[in-house]
């Protein structure tokens, strides 16, 4: 495994401060979050496969990274500590941390798992050889386990969808912006992707010359209320983010998509190298039984998410290399 460390972005796109507007500050990934506490294994000795896993893996520490639209996350994920430690047969530890922090634990042998959206898991793959196996499906995915990516004005704005991306987005020349984060993929790095296919700009370091005022919320819901404020002309956002606990219903009605962006992966499962093949394999047959009736609950707790699918690691993650290509930013 790599023992590299590399910091998940570098900085450089401008911004100005906006009333209520929280900032991204970039740098280093910082140390792992410890753990918190641990699912005890409940020994089931009619079973042959807990016993040939345990002989590989004696435990696991699965990072379940803080989102905003997930509350008392500690405790739902050692609910699915829980149930994965009945179905593997050894201790499964649940661990919150952030995105950053929980590759940083796979890269540094703290963690074998972990939830992850797609850059992280991108750069997971990168300094911790991990690899994305299973991705979630919500139903508020356009495409069922990838998203669109959405630029949001207000409804009365006299900007208009046109017929073709370019049209629609050249009118935002001049405009006052608010990117969710310099991180994020449906907030910034998707969105700056397809300005620069429209020829709007050259890459992420020169948006001043496009927009007349770029900002970055923090996150989902304070960039739609700089929009609903009059505080920014448009926001750059997910799809599921014009739906509680991101905004109120009428503060969705105060704002109207102007332009899609398909095709975002869904954030999704990694695996970290080190766990061996055959524990891997009983591994993500333990997390698909999230998937069953009566175990569904546990997985809906944690993100909203209605079910897990396997997906192909390349496949699944190109569309965010593609777009961290064509935006001049690092994977």
């Amino acid at each position: 495994m790599s023992v590299s460390k590399k910091g998940l972005l570098g900085a450089g796109a401008a911004f100005v401060a906006l009333t209520g507007l929280v900032f991204s500050t970039l740098g280093q990934m910082p140390e792992a979050i410890p753990p918190v506490s641990a699912a005890n294994a409940n020994s089931n000795s009619n079973q042959q496969a807990p016993r040939l896993l345990a002989q590989k893996l004696k435990t696991l520490t699965i990072v379940f990274p803080n989102r905003s639209d997930s509350t008392d996350l500690q405790n739902k994920a050692n609910a699915v500590g829980v149930f994965l430690s009945r179905e593997l047969g050894i201790p499964v530890k649940a661990q919150i941390g952030d995105d950053t922090a929980a590759v940083e634990a796979l890269r540094a042998n703290r963690a074998d798992v972990a939830f992850l959206s797609s850059r992280p898991a991108l750069k997971a793959e990168q300094l911790a050889n991990s690899r994305l196996y299973l991705a979630e499906v919500r139903d508020n995915y356009s495409g069922r386990y990838t998203y669109n990516s959405i630029f949001v004005v207000p409804n009365n704005s006299p900007i208009k969808t046109r017929n073709t991306a370019k049209a629609t987005l050249q009118q935002l020349r001049g405009k006052k912006i608010a990117f969710t984060s310099p991180t994020s993929g449906s907030g910034f790095i998707f969105p700056i992707s397809e300005l620069v296919k429209q020829g709007f700009v050259p890459n992420r370091d020169r948006l001043d010359g496009f927009f007349g005022q770029i900002a970055y919320g923090g996150n989902y819901s304070k960039a739609l209320q700089a929009v609903v404020r009059g505080q920014a002309d448009v926001a750059a956002v997910s799809e599921y983010a014009l739906f509680p606990p991101y905004i109120t219903a009428e503060e969705k009605s105060k704002l109207r998509i102007l332009h899609k962006i398909s095709g975002v992966p869904a954030h999704g499962i990694v695996v970290d190298d080190d766990v061996p093949v055959v524990a891997r394999e009983k591994l993500i047959n333990a997390l698909l039984k999230l998937n069953q009736p009566q175990n569904n609950q546990l997985l809906r707790s944690l993100y909203n998410s209605t079910e897990l699918v396997r997906v192909d690691h390349k496949r699944h993650l190109a569309p965010i290399r593609d777009a961290l290509q064509r935006a001049g930013i690092e994977p």
